[in-house]
C-alpha cells in the first residue's frame, strides 16, 4: 500500500485524468488523485497523491506555480491555445521586443482574469468546457490572480511577426490560466495571441527535479523501487508548524479526540493548522480551537498508525 506524493513528468497529449488512470493500473492503488489539473497540451509537473495522502491535499502549499511558455502572436483561437479552432489571424503582425516588455510589465502584479470557456470552472454545477463544446458562451465572473514574475526566457528577437513569439517564464498564483494570459497579451498588443507551448516547472514545493516520467515509474514498479520516488506526507507539509505528540496523546488524536493545548497553545495562533507528529510519523492535521474558555488541538484529518506515512 502506497502513501505519499508521486510527481509525474506529464507529456503532451494526455489529460491529468489519463495519468491518474495509468498510475492506478501500474501501482494497483485505487486511491490516487492529482492536486491540480494540467491541460492536455501541456507538459511538466503533475503532482499525484497516493493512498492516505489524498487526505493531505487541502493542506499543501501549492499557491505558487511556475511555468515556461511560448507566446504565439497574430493567432486567436477558441481555446486560447494553438490546438483550438482559429477565430482570427493577423498576418501583418509586427511586435517589437520593447512593446512586449511593456505589456509584460503591465501584466505583472495583482490582476483580474476571466476564466476561459474551455476550462473546468463550474457554472451551475457543470464545467464550462462542456458548454463550450456545444458552441455556447456563458457569462463568467473574473477572478483575482497574482502574477509574481513575468519575464522572457532565452534569446529575444528585436521584432516578432505572424505566428512568432517569445518563450517566457511566469510565476503565478493557483488558478491562473496561462493561455488566457497569452490571449490577453495579444489583445493588449492589438494583434491577438494564444499559447503555443506550456511546461509546468513547479507547483509549490514540487519541482521538475522531483518528477518522473511514466516510463521511469513503470520501470521502478518492475524493479520494486517505486517507493523511493514517493515523497512522504510529512515532507510535503514542511511549511506547517509541528506539534510533537507523546504515545498517549497520539492514540487519543488517532481516535478523533481533542487534546488540551496547555502551554503549547501559546506557540500557535487560534485556528492555525498544525501537523501532529510522533517522531517522523504524521499522526494528524490539527487545528488550535477554543471551547468553554479553554484551548484544544482538534484533529481535522487523522492518519491511523497502520497506514500513516512519514
Amino acid at each position: 500500500m502506497f502513501n505519499g506524493f508521486l510527481v509525474v513528468k506529464k507529456e503532451p497529449g494526455c489529460t491529468s485524468h489519463d495519468v491518474v488512470g495509468k498510475l492506478r493500473r501500474l501501482l494497483g492503488e485505487d486511491r490516487i488523485g492529482h492536486t491540480g489539473t494540467l491541460d492536455p497540451m501541456a507538459r511538466g509537473v503533475l503532482v499525484t497523491a497516493l493512498g492516505q495522502a489524498t487526505k493531505v491535499i487541502p493542506y499543501l502549499d501549492e499557491e505558487r506555480k511556475l511555468y515556461r511558455a511560448r507566446l504565439v502572436l497574430g493567432v486567436v483561437t477558441d481555446t486560447q491555445d494553438i490546438t483550438g479552432r482559429i477565430i482570427s489571424l493577423d498576418r501583418e503582425t509586427r511586435i517589437s521586443r520593447e512593446e512586449l516588455a511593456a505589456v509584460f510589465q503591465e501584466k505583472t502584479g495583482i490582476q483580474e482574469q476571466l476564466p476561459p470557456m474551455f476550462s473546468a470552472v463550474k457554472v451551475k454545477g457543470e464545467p464550462l468546457y462542456k458548454q463550450a463544446r456545444r458552441g455556447r458562451e456563458l457569462p463568467r465572473k473574473k477572478r483575482r490572480i497574482h502574477i509574481y514574475r513575468l519575464e522572457f526566457s532565452g534569446p529575444v528577437k528585436p521584432v516578432y511577426g505572424f505566428q512568432e513569439g517569445p518563450e517566457f517564464l511566469v510565476e503565478c498564483s493557483k488558478g491562473t490560466y496561462v493561455r488566457t494570459l497569452c490571449h490577453d497579451i495579444g489583445q493588449e498588443l492589438g494583434c491577438g495571441g494564444c499559447l503555443g507551448e506550456l511546461e509546468r516547472l513547479a507547483s509549490g514545493p514540487f519541482t521538475l527535479a522531483d518528477a518522473w516520467s511514466m516510463a521511469e515509474i513503470a520501470a521502478a514498479v518492475e524493479e520494486r523501487t517505486v517507493g523511493e520516488k514517493i515523497i512522504p506526507p510529512l515532507q510535503a507539509l514542511a511549511h506547517l508548524p509541528r506539534l510533537e505528540l507523546n504515545a498517549e496523546t497520539a492514540v487519543r488524536v488517532e481516535h478523533g479526540n481533542m487534546i488540551p493545548a496547555g502551554k503549547e497553545g501559546r506557540l500557535y495562533r487560534r485556528g492555525e493548522t498544525v501537523a501532529g507528529i510522533t517522531g517522523n510519523r504524521l499522526v494528524a492535521i490539527l487545528k488550535l480551537t477554543e471551547r468553554d474558555g479553554k484551548e484544544f488541538f482538534r484533529p481535522v484529518r487523522v492518519f491511523p498508525r497502520a497506514t500513516a506515512g512519514g
